[in-house]
């Protein structure tokens, strides 16, 4: 059984903040890590909304910073998941694979996992051109027929990096305007490799083994047409991964954790930061920011126990 004086659950970039900035304030901290540390950022090709990096920086490589920066300062940073969360009032006890940790104080930065359609053919073809990650699969389909569904940001702007490797991409959504960001848009639309689907909805992915096609119906008249594509990306938005504290603190009606401006949460001694928790803007900048607030006040909170 391990003891720490804080611990941050998730390695995107509000937890490898949080870890910086707890370090550094000479806090005992751990970061536990599930998969991969930079969470969804690893999967983005581009940022370029990030300050500082006048022409933009990878995903990946913003993250292998981050993480770098957090073990310089004495952040220990473990691959573990963490499998349940009980307290006392006092202390957290978490459940880990990787051996059970009491604490103090706890920062939930763990992000959001991308949402399922839920139509027929999409579970069964995951990692078999179903994907949600064009950086990730998007060299797969070089010289071939993707879909992607979704209006958003995310989806625009996967879709003007699927081009570099696809020969055709179709962006299907279910309005007639998109609601990415003007400058997204108008890359898209400049994009002759790129073609809209204007009103219509993925009814279904087709394939045996591999998707062969995706049925999309006409919001306004029901009518369908089967589009032949080797792969469907898919990006309608997200689902927060707040499970592991359901029953501690309170979060809103679609799961996301209702925190106060220090990212305090109705239970003290947990803190959120990052997309997890309820608020207008989802980017790597507010990520960062929350982490280190929260980092901040998880100190504060900590020096008050003593």
């Amino acid at each position: 059984m391990d003891r720490k004086e804080l611990v941050i659950i998730g390695g995107g970039p509000a937890g490898l903040t949080a870890g910086i900035y707890a370090a550094r304030a000479s806090m005992d901290t751990v970061l536990l890590e599930r998969g991969v540390p930079g969470g969804l950022v690893i999967g983005t090709n581009l940022i370029e909304n990030y300050p500082g990096f006048s022409e933009g920086i990878s995903g990946p490589d913003l993250m292998i910073q981050m993480e770098k920066q957090a073990a310089r300062f004495g952040c220990q940073i473990l691959s573990a998941n963490v499998e349940k969360i009980e307290t006392n009032d006092k202390e957290f006890y978490l459940k880990t694979d990787y051996g059970e940790i009491i604490t103090g104080v706890i920062i939930l930065a763990s992000g959001v996992q991308p949402q399922m359609l839920g139509i027929k053919g999409e579970k069964e073809l995951v990692g078999r051109g179903v994907s949600y990650c064009a950086t990730c699969d998007g060299a797969f389909f070089r010289g071939k027929r993707v879909a992607v569904v979704g209006g958003g940001d995310a989806a625009v702007e996967e879709a003007i990096f699927l081009t570099r490797f696809a020969e055709k991409v179709f962006v299907i959504h279910r309005r007639e305007e998109l609601r990415a960001t003007k400058i997204l848009q108008q890359r898209a639309f400049q994009n002759q490799k790129i073609e809209f689907i204007w009103h219509g909805v993925a009814d279904e992915i087709l394939g045996k083994n591999l998707v062969e096609a995706i049925r999309v119906r006409d919001v306004r008249d029901s009518s369908k047409t089967l589009l032949n594509v080797d792969g469907v990306f898919i990006y309608v938005g997200s689902t927060p991964n707040s499970l592991l504290l359901k029953d501690l603190v309170i979060i809103d009606e679609k799961g996301y954790i209702i925190t106060d401006e220090n990212m305090q949460t109705s239970q003290k001694g947990i803190f959120a930061a990052g997309d997890v928790r309820q608020k207008l803007l989802r980017q790597v900048v507010t990520a960062v920011a929350d982490g280190a607030i929260a980092a901040v006040a998880a100190e504060k909170y900590f020096s008050e126990l003593k």
